[in-house]
């Protein structure tokens, strides 16, 4: 053999490795049967990753439960719109609370101006109202999706004024090479792949159908488009992605677009997709022009992003309150320990100096 062929097997050999240990996790990996038999539904878990999952999502101990009796807080403080049902030791709890969930460094004076706190001076203060009517539309209307285990603003931002996954509208790039749908510009939401790398807008903000696949063994008058099977695909790995999970979590492998056959997590899926939908459409977008005027956030800091490339809010999706788990905090009893977020006021909000958007 030749010292060229020599080198070319040499180099293909060592391809081939970088290939294998680029594709595959390295062992021990382990993998638990979650379906029927023969039809290879498996949870492939990896302990080193695992162990990292877990530690992301550890519960804060909670404080000591408040008294519920005495004056109500609307009673003592001023411009109490949406907690004034609140005792006033269940009031300062979840004040204290939502400070250390949201902006421990700041304090208080991420949403007050300390010298008058009854001012909606400082614009987060109106947009944390909206969230804690969100937070209970959701422990509240939602519970198909979350269950008994509810949400709190922990769930969501975990120690950050701006939670961790969000995302906004993206800007192609005109480079001749990207394709009309965002293909050929590899991201992270699809695992690096040529999928279309923002699918939110199409499912988790519009209500455009997600089945694409046909239920017969030929397409049977499917009139789905290419466009919108990449769409559907690239959702499925950021969901897959978010929660953890291998699409046989919520699919049966034999018939991926059957229901009689699915594990009952496709349901759970199901409401939990148009839960976002509606977060986004009637919680998040409205509130676009107090952030788009804050594009950075409040004047004394943090300064994140609140918009995205395009002007438009940041958004939620699946991995925002799960964050690698397939289900947040592995299902720990978030609402358990704060009732109180079921006793939000729902009812109109009047801003005392920063009009609320309609």
């Amino acid at each position: 053999m030749s010292l060229t062929a020599r080198v070319g097997l040499v180099f293909a050999a060592a391809l081939c490795v970088v290939i294998v240990l680029m594709t595959f996790e390295r062992p021990p990996v382990n993998a638990t049967q979650v379906g029927f038999r023969g039809t290879a539904m498996e949870q492939v878990v990896n302990p080193r990753t695992q162990a990292v999952r877990l530690a992301a999502n550890r519960v804060p101990e909670a404080p000591e439960a408040a008294e519920t009796d005495g004056e109500r807080a609307r009673e003592i403080y001023e411009n109490v719109q949406v907690l004034g049902e609140l005792s006033v030791g269940q009031f300062n709890r979840i004040m204290a609370s939502m400070t250390e969930w949201i902006a421990p460094e700041q304090g208080c004076a991420y949403c007050h101006n300390v010298e008058n706190m009854a001012s909606d001076e400082i614009y987060t203060k109106v947009v944390s109202r909206r969230m804690l009517q969100m937070t209970r539309t959701i422990n509240v209307d939602w519970t198909a999706h979350v269950g008994d285990a509810g949400v709190t603003c922990y769930t969501c931002h975990r120690g950050r004024p701006v939670p961790a996954e969000v995302w906004a509208s993206t800007i192609l790039p005109q480079n001749g090479l990207q394709a009309p749908r965002g293909q050929n510009t590899p991201a992270p939401v699809a695992n690096l792949s040529s999928l279309p790398g923002e699918p939110f807008t199409p499912f988790l903000l519009q209500d455009r159908e997600i089945r694409v696949i046909s239920t017969a063994a030929h397409p049977n008058g499917n009139t789905v488009s290419t466009n919108e099977t990449d769409w559907v695909y690239s959702l499925m790995i950021h969901m897959s992605q978010g929660l953890g999970v291998n699409c046989t979590f919520c699919h049966n492998s034999r018939s991926f677009a059957n229901w009689s056959t699915s594990p009952p997590a496709r349901l759970n899926a199901w409401h939990g997709i148009r839960m976002v939908r509606d977060i986004n459409n009637d919680y998040i977008v409205p509130l676009t022009p107090l952030w788009a005027a804050n594009p950075r956030g409040p004047a004394e800091g943090p300064h994140m992003p609140r918009v995205g490339p395009a002007g438009d809010a940041l958004k939620v999706n699946c991995a925002t309150c799960h964050q690698g788990a397939n289900r947040p905090f592995y299902g720990a009893p978030m609402l358990q320990d704060y009732p109180e977020l079921n006793m939000v006021s729902q009812g109109p909000l009047r801003a005392a100096s920063v009009a609320t958007p309609q």
